[in-house]
């Protein structure tokens, strides 16, 4: 599958050597522009690229998001329209100021924003560095470390549930953007906490 990654800090440029690794292209993207990854890409390989972010983003059949939420209305709209999305920003009001939800998640508004593209939640609930050291391609799914998603498309979820598994973890469906957008959020009881299925299930029906 070819993925476009908007967003080169820890959690894309993370998300970029996983997707790599698991046999997929990938063009890399940040608001610095190409040059800036031209020596990440050399070191993933002849499977990545670097691009600009509308680039990146026409490229991809599949794009994540990771920058900082305040920067959402930079993202390019049009190359993103009809494709399948993972959100894996967080809001943080220190750092991304008051931004009005009008009393709907995060996730929600994203997907206002990128109206006609098919939004889902993922990658957000769990630290780079787990992200990235604890992944377990070879592993049966109930000993593997779970990443967290929420969509409203089915089918998006599903492609976006697979990767998850390709990649070494178990994909745990939250539910809605509405509902499922809320459990993962930060402070909420699964963001941050490593967790194996069963618990992430236990947990989930608790809430």
């Amino acid at each position: 599958m070819k993925i476009g990654i908007i967003g080169s800090g820890h959690i894309g440029d993370t998300a970029a050597r996983l997707f790599v690794q698991a046999g997929h292209e990938v063009a890399l993207s940040n608001s610095r522009g190409p040059e800036s990854l031209k020596a990440r890409v050399q070191e993933l390989g002849s499977l990545a690229r670097a691009a600009t972010v509308e680039d990146a983003a026409a490229f991809g059949e599949l794009v994540l998001i990771a920058v900082p939420l305040k920067a959402y209305n930079t993202l390019p709209r049009a190359q993103m329209s009809g494709k399948i999305i993972i959100d894996a920003m967080n809001y943080y009001s220190q750092r991304d100021g008051q931004l009005d939800f009008s009393g709907h998640t995060s996730s929600e508004f994203i997907a206002r924003y990128l109206r006609g593209s098919r939004l889902v939640k993922a990658f957000n609930t769990m630290w780079f560095k787990t992200l990235g050291e604890d992944a377990k391609p070879g592993a049966p799914l109930e000993e593997r470390l779970v990443l967290f998603l929420a969509g409203d498309d089915a089918e998006a979820k599903q492609t976006v549930a697979r990767l998850i598994e390709q990649i070494g973890f178990a994909p745990v469906d939250t539910g809605s953007l509405a509902v499922g957008g809320k459990h993962q959020q930060p402070g909420a009881a699964v963001y941050n906490r490593p967790m194996r299925p069963t618990q992430a299930r236990e947990v989930l029906a608790t809430l």
